[in-house]
Formats: C-alpha cells, sequence, structure tokens
C-alpha cells in the first residue's frame, strides 16, 4: 500500500509508507517516547477557520478516505512491563472516524457575536487541559458551528507531538486538502530562491581565501554555540522576566492560545527594502513587540517620550528563545521520512529601547546571519538522538527541560500553501498551529497561508500570516495585548522605513523606471552606503556620470540580479556618500545624472 501526501518545497512531495510501517506493531523511535515523558507530554493543536458552514459529514468522509489511512493515525500507543523497563509500541487498531471527531453543541444566542471570538479562546485553551485517550489513535478534530469575527466556522485539530513533527503533520495536513480554484489538484508551496553571488569577477585566490574564511567562521560559529547550548543545560539562565514562567514543579498547566492575521504583504515590502529575509523581519519584528510589551510590564506608560534617564527595564536582560528548526529532509524526487526531525537554535533576543525601529531588524538580522554560519541545529539533533539512545528517555527528558527551562521562549515558524486552499470542500480563510506541553510560558509559532477575497467584484489573492501565541496566564495573562504590540511594531517599523525612503527630490522630468529605481536605492541603503539598480541597457550612459559626480563615489561597479519587481537582470551600484550628513543633496545630484541621460 502506499499513501501519498505533500511536503515542502517546490512541490509538495510524496511521502511513501513501506512495509516495515505497515506491520500491525512498531516500537515508539526514541523522540516519540520523549514526547511521552511526564517532563514533555507535548501535543499539537491547530485552529482552521473556514469561510463556509462545516458539514459534519463530509468531514467525516473525507477524514476516512485519507486520514485514517496513514498508519500513524489508525495506531494506538500501547504500553507494557514495569516502571524500570517500560515498553512502547505502535498498534494498528480498527479507526472509527466518528470517535474522533467531537461536535460541541453552541448556544449562539447565549454567546453573541461580540463573545464569540472569547469562547474560541476559550474553548481551544481548555482543550489544552485534556488529555488525548491513549486507547484508540492520538488525535481529535473538533467541529464548531461558531461564527467569529475572521471565519464563518472553526475547525479545531488536535494529535500528540509524537505522532509527527509540526512539518510532518502539515504536510500531511496539506494532503487533505485541495486548491479552491481546482478540487481536483493538491495544493503547492513557494519555491526556495536560492541566492544568488552578485558578481562572479573574484579571482580564484580571493575565492579560495573566501571559502576557508568562511570554514574557519562555520567551525568557530558552531563550537560557540554549542558551548553556549552546555552552557545553558548546565547553568546559564535567562533573566526572570515577568514572562518567564516556572514550570519546575508541573508542566500540567492549563495554557491559552490566541492568534492574530496580518498582512503577509507589510512583511514582504519591509523584506524587500531592508534586503533580508521574512524570517529577519519576523525576529525583528517580534524583537520589538516583545520589548514594547515589557515596558508595559515593568510599569512605564509614556513610550514616545522616554529618556536616556528613564529606562523603566533592567539593562542587561538576557531573553533568548528556543527556535525550532524543522529539519527539511525531503529533497525534490526522493522519499520522505516521517516522525520527529527537530533541532534546536538559541535565539538571543536584544531587549531594550530604540529610537530607531528599525534597529530591531539590524539586530535581529546580525544575529540570525551568524547563526545560519552554524551547524547549531544539526549537533542539537545529533547530539539529542544519541542521549536518547545512550542514556534514555528519562535522562534525555531531564537535560532538554533543564536546558529550555533556562531559556524564556519558544520561536517556529512554517510556510504555507501559495493559493487558497479548502479543507474537505470548506474554503480556508487562515490557519493558525502551536504546541503546549513543554517548559515554556510563551511559545510563538508564524505560518503563512492564501486567501481569495472579491474587491469591487473583482477576484483578488491575497496572502496572509497567522501570529499564534501560547501563553502560561499564570506569566501573562494579557495575550491579547502581547499580539496588539506585536502588530504595532510591525506598523511602526513599516512606517518608519517608509519615512525613511520618501524621495525629497521632485518628481518632474524623472522617468518612472528612475523614480522606482530611486525609491528602492533608498530603502535600500545603510548609514552612507546606497545599493542602486539601474536598468542594464543605460548602464554605459550613467557609469560616467556617477563615477564624475563630486559628491558621490562609486565603491564598486558589477552585474547582479535585481529585486524581483523588475523582472530583469540590472548593474549594482554601490554609492558612498561624503560625508553621510548630505544623503539628500547627494540624493538629488544623483538623480539629475541620471535622467538627463534618459
Amino acid at each position: 500500500m502506499e499513501i501519498r501526501t505533500r511536503r515542502r518545497r517546490p512541490h509538495i512531495p510524496e511521502i511513501r509508507v513501506g512495509k516495515k510501517e505497515e506491520e500491525e506493531e512498531q516500537p515508539l523511535s526514541p523522540a516519540a517516547r520523549l514526547f511521552h515523558a511526564p517532563e514533555f507530554n507535548c501535543n499539537i493543536i491547530s485552529v482552521v477557520g473556514l469561510k463556509s458552514k462545516i458539514k459534519p459529514a463530509v468531514i467525516i468522509e473525507g477524514i476516512k478516505q485519507t486520514l485514517i489511512r496513514h498508519p500513524r493515525f489508525s495506531c494506538k500507543l500501547v504500553e507494557s512491563g514495569n516502571n524500570k523497563r517500560r515498553e512502547q509500541k505502535w498498534v494498528q487498531t480498527k479507526v472509527v472516524a466518528e470517535d474522533h471527531v467531537v461536535i460541541p453543541k453552541i448556544d449562539m444566542h447565549n454567546i453573541g457575536n461580540a463573545n464569540a471570538d472569547a469562547f474560541l479562546d476559550s474553548y481551544v485553551s481548555n482543550l489544552t487541559t485534556i488529555p488525548l485517550d491513549t486507547s484508540k489513535p492520538l488525535w481529535e478534530v473538533h467541529l464548531l458551528d461558531l461564527r467569529t469575527s475572521d471565519a464563518e466556522n472553526v475547525a479545531i485539530l488536535k494529535i500528540h507531538h509524537s505522532v509527527g513533527d509540526g512539518m510532518s503533520l502539515m504536510s500531511l495536513v496539506l494532503a487533505c486538502t485541495r486548491k479552491t480554484s481546482n478540487p481536483d489538484e493538491l495544493p503547492s508551496l513557494p519555491n526556495q530562491k536560492s541566492s544568488l553571488s552578485g558578481s562572479r569577477s573574484y579571482s580564484r585566490l580571493l575565492w579560495l581565501v573566501m571559502a576557508l574564511w568562511s570554514v574557519v567562521m562555520l567551525v568557530l560559529n558552531t563550537v560557540c554555540d554549542a558551548l553556549e547550548f552546555i552552557a545553558t543545560a548546565m547553568f546559564l539562565k535567562d533573566t526572570e522576566t515577568p514572562i518567564k514562567g516556572n514550570f519546575r514543579l508541573s508542566t500540567s498547566k492549563r495554557m491559552c492560545c490566541v492568534h492574530r492575521t496580518v498582512s503577509f504583504d507589510d512583511l514582504k515590502l519591509i523584506k524587500n527594502a531592508m534586503q533580508m529575509t521574512v524570517n529577519d523581519v519576523i525576529l525583528g519584528v517580534s524583537q520589538a513587540g516583545l520589548s514594547q510589551y515589557l515596558k508595559r510590564r515593568y510599569g512605564f506608560k509614556d513610550f514616545k517620550n522616554i529618556g536616556e534617564q528613564e529606562e523603566p527595564m533592567p539593562k542587561g536582560i538576557r531573553l533568548r528563545a528556543a527556535l525550532l528548526d524543522l529539519a527539511d529532509i525531503m529533497a525534490k524526487g526522493s522519499k520522505c521520512t516521517w516522525g520527529n526531525w527537530i533541532g534546536y537554535i538559541i535565539f538571543p533576543f536584544s531587549i531594550s529601547l530604540c529610537d530607531d525601529p528599525l534597529e530591531h531588524l539590524r539586530r535581529a538580522k546580525f544575529i540570525i546571519d551568524r547563526k545560519k554560519n552554524s551547524f547549531e541545529a544539526l549537533l542539537t539533533f545529533i547530539v539529542g538522538n544519541f542521549i536518547l539512545k545512550s542514556f534514555g528517555v528519562q535522562r534525555a527528558a531531564n537535560i532538554l527541560k533543564r536546558a529550555l527551562s533556562n531559556t524564556t521562549m519558544s520561536f517556529s515558524n512554517m510556510v504555507g500553501p501559495i493559493e487558497e486552499i479548502s479543507f474537505y470542500g470548506h474554503p480556508v480563510t487562515y490557519m493558525a498551529p502551536s504546541v503546549y506541553g513543554h517548559p515554556h510560558a510563551l511559545t510563538m509559532h508564524f505560518q503563512t497561508f492564501g486567501e481569495t477575497v472579491y474587491n469591487s467584484k473583482k477576484k483578488k489573492y491575497m496572502k496572509k500570516m497567522t501570529v499564534s501565541l501560547t501563553v502560561d496566564p499564570t506569566a501573562i495573562s494579557d495575550p491579547h495585548r502581547l499580539c496588539d504590540d506585536w502588530e504595532e511594531s510591525l506598523r511602526s517599523i513599516k512606517a518608519a522605513k517608509m519615512s525613511f525612503s520618501a524621495s525629497p527630490v521632485p518628481q518632474t522630468g524623472v522617468p518612472d523606471i528612475c523614480h522606482s529605481t530611486f525609491e528602492f536605492l533608498r530603502l535600500g541603503r545603510s548609514n552612507s552606503v546606497i545599493h542602486v539598480f539601474i536598468p542594464a541597457r543605460r548602464a554605459n550612459h550613467y557609469r560616467p556620470s556617477l563615477k564624475a559626480g563630486s559628491i558621490v563615489k562609486v565603491v564598486r561597479f558589477e552585474v547582479a540580479r535585481c529585486s524581483s519587481m523588475y523582472k530583469i537582470t540590472d548593474h549594482l551600484f554601490l554609492i558612498r556618500f561624503i560625508p553621510p550628513t548630505i544623503i539628500d543633496k547627494a540624493s538629488q545630484v544623483l538623480l539629475r545624472s541620471i535622467s538627463s541621460h534618459d
């Protein structure tokens, strides 16, 4: 038997279930056993907003045709032995789909539309206190006939983490969906664009030196990150901030789950302007949002008129997040391995007051660029497996719990489909997945997805992103306020970038392509350096004027791939202004020199 689902980039490849996975009994993998330890009894919960009324019979029939055909969703957990030597196995069983589908009775007259969102938050939070029934496969689907502010009805998926990691489960869930535009076609995920070098004019010797230096930095960063992880597991703790929970006694707490949907176009605008990745922007905005939230928690109200002598927060706050790096072990055309493939990256957030909101983006990018040039995630994955197999689940759980307890929060994100999808015939308006059961009072998860909207009777595709927060209410009693701070930080960073990029030059006589190029020029500048994208057909005209300018100086001239908005190969000028204080004047001279040749 072969079950086909879809997975990540460039399209959702196949997950093939071989003969070994079809056996009636299978022992749990070490990682799956870890997620059944008392310290890490983790569950994945995903709230799916639907655009239409739920038809339970249609969804149940779809589950019978897809979900329960997968071995992990048709196996129950069986334990045997004693406390010293306990065996856990997956045992094939007959699945009755109706037993896994919960349809609560909701009286909308008592709730009202205004309280529907609060009811949903409370319902999801209550699910975190109810363990899954181990006498049947460890998953549930809740269908709520509840109209909220952003969905007509809601479906909730609750799956034990031992069944698979977030990427495996997302692949399976996507395999249960179809494109709304074509109900017979599976959803597709965005292609991963490889970063190409801007210039190939380096000599072999220089290329060799740069390659050796990269290897040296890779080794050095990996060693430093490994030492930091060891120190964190032993003694290095984060600052006791108001958002750091206490899970030393028990992890069986009622967690509060909330979400917020924002426009992905805003993130993309900042990404293109700052020449960053979406992950860089998300980390920078999260850092700004956490800083703003902590300022309020420390008792300061007026954030705009604060001086250095009125610093409300302690200086040198150590606040780190455990970034979940879901291993993309699936290459195009290869077989996908189901299970838990998770590595951790310890990411230090810089919690501080910044007059310039863009400073949060720069700091986050600096740190994540260094983390990318490290094998920290791979190393933690390999070492974690070694400890599990060598010392047992209990000791590995104690080590991992100590390491995570010494950090403040968890952080993860996943790429969603690029088009609107339907969940068994029900168009999806948002997806908000998260996880609970680990020793963190705050978990932030980000999920992108697509939606089709109609504006003035015109069909338009919009891409959104859901910010999902799972919090310990004893530490963070106002999670919606944290969502507000995150959203406000996104708006302030966007506004700062737009005001920074506002052109002071009159547009009279400036060709559209030059003005668009100049806007991108201003968005891409850093301190006194500006990246100028010039159409290739005009490069020979621009080069003499730029070199002859008395205010600007050409630092480097090379061929590069321009932003995707132009779809052409352009020449790249790196201009250094002397001094940086006369950037506006230099910009006018630059534009006049460019427009004079057009």
